[in-house]
């Protein structure tokens, strides 16, 4: 995979090791207990197969974008799969498949950046240098981190384990949930401290630089964290954001069709990426939802966006973002809320470009400077510094050819406010943040009770019954059932 290809390169130009060594490199998983862990190859593959997590569980490759997008007012489910019209309709059971294997492999993912975490202190092999130790370190805790802010977004409290269990009695196994506060807590600390461990940059190699975590990559989460925790602490979001903006690593914002032209991945807006070399080590997400003529089949597709969304865009007379970010195009299946009749011309989500076969190499944000630009200007709203918050607002707006913000448009901090929460849902549509964002800012009950769609086959408005109860994510039934130590979310 692309990923594994960039993490070696990056070794080779911080490890002084033959190339043969590298070459020669197996997956940890085939080396015994004896004699793993004990070299500088050992830890760097271990290593490769956390960052590996992000390639090979569906959330990241996919369900982000339906838990985030399809969930909330920005599309419809599309395609025909039930348990998709669920998590569109936000009625989602405990017993819904994608939960159990979300939750399963997100802590998966954690275990392998807790062996890391754990292991890289005790190599004594001298080709690892201290320097390159730190690093690992750092990147290991940062991947944790990450992880970690994925669950607590979706299911609020989780178990928190930050060593690698290999017990399998219950008192070990069975963890009840640590509180939100618990889990915000360490993420922060966890990424204070990664940002002090990673460089900026690992070299001149951007496929390498976007590939891995770097002190950017964890002020930036940092940030995120901060405004996300259930009492936001904007002093920290704007610290942190002054240090991705004093980087080395210089991030810039480019032109909006050229973040998403799907040739040019890798750039200066870009914080950190998942890698795809298409082929066997393809993103199958494309093909998922891009429209007949680029994906070349017929059947219907999924994430289709909404017309509250397109009406969102036309009201704005946003047509740089939309243009970007959905293609309309006819189509032979019926869809219920765009036409209700074949040949109807529906929108498709656009941002990836290339399908390939479910083989693509279109790569996917984790994240990008234009998003952590409009919560710089979220923290300065909140922090009473209005027009500094404007400043940076229009920063994105001028780069969608859009004009400054109007004195009705940022007239007062709750204004501002609600300014702001639009500019993020033009601005970053299909990157998996939509949920996140009214959650954010309380307004998932409001938005998703008050939205008018109307389902052409009844004429009948949709009913979300949006609930406080729905925030989350229910614990999946199966490690309610294995774990009694675990409190199910109010249904």
């Amino acid at each position: 995979m692309k990923l594994f290809k960039t993490i070696i390169l990056a070794l080779l130009l911080t490890v002084t090791v033959g190339c043969d060594d590298y070459l020669d490199l197996q997956p940890i998983s085939e080396e015994t207990s004896g004699n793993a862990y004990e070299t500088a190859s050992q830890i760097e593959a271990a290593l490769v197969g956390a960052y590996e997590s992000f390639q090979s569980s569906e959330y990241y490759v996919w369900d982000n974008l339906l838990f985030q997008d399809v969930r909330s007012d920005n599309c419809y489910a599309g395609g025909d799969n039930p348990e998709v019209f669920q998590i569109d309709n936000i009625d989602i059971a405990a017993t819904h498949s994608r939960l159990f294997s979300h939750w399963s492999n997100l802590y998966n993912a954690i275990s392998k950046a807790n062996l890391v975490i754990e292991r890289v202190d005790g190599i004594t092999d001298p080709l690892l240098t201290e320097e390159r130790r730190s690093q690992i370190k750092g990147e290991a805790i940062f991947l944790r981190s990450y992880h970690y802010f994925t669950l607590v977004k979706l299911w609020g409290g989780v178990p928190l384990i930050t060593n690698t269990i290999i017990s399998t009695e219950a008192e070990d196994v069975n963890i009840p949930r640590a509180s939100v506060e618990a889990i915000y807590a360490k993420i922060t600390a966890d990424l204070e401290l990664a940002a002090t461990l990673l460089p900026d940059t690992y070299g001149n190699d951007a496929s390498v630089n976007k590939a891995r975590a770097t002190s950017g990559a964890a002020h930036a989460l940092a940030a995120k964290a901060y405004a996300q925790q259930p009492n936001p602490d904007y002093d920290a979001v704007l610290t942190h954001i002054e240090a991705v903006e004093s980087s080395n690593a210089n991030y810039q914002l480019i032109a909006y069709d050229q973040l998403f032209s799907g040739n040019n991945y890798n750039n200066a807006e870009s914080i950190i990426e998942v890698q795809y070399l298409g082929g066997n080590e393809g993103n199958y997400g494309p093909q998922l939802l891009l429209p007949p003529s680029i994906s070349g089949d017929s059947w219907r597709k999924f994430v289709t966006p909404s017309v509250d969304l397109v009406n969102a865009f036309d009201l704005e007379g946003d047509t740089v973002r939309k243009n970007a970010s959905i293609l309309f195009e006819s189509v032979q299946w019926v869809d219920e809320f765009w036409g209700n009749s074949q040949g109807t011309a529906i929108p498709f989500s656009y941002k990836w470009k290339n399908a390939n076969g479910f083989a693509s190499a279109d790569n996917t944000y984790l994240m990008r400077y234009g998003d952590i630009v409009l919560l710089k200007a979220e923290a300065l709203n909140e922090t009473n510094q209005l027009q500094a918050a404007i400043t940076e607002v229009n920063r994105i707006r001028t780069r969608a050819e859009l004009s400054d913000l109007t004195s009705t448009q940022s007239n007062s901090q709750q204004v501002l406010r609600e300014t702001i929460l639009k500019e993020r849902r033009l601005e970053l549509f299909q990157e998996g943040q939509r949920w996140d964002d009214l959650a954010r800012y309380d307004a998932l009950i409001s938005t998703m009770n008050t939205v008018v769609e109307i389902d052409l086959r009844t004429g009948n408005q949709v009913n979300y019954n949006m609930t406080e109860a729905k925030k989350l994510l229910p614990i999946p039934q199966q490690e309610l059932d294995r774990n009694p130590a675990l409190v199910q979310n109010p249904l």
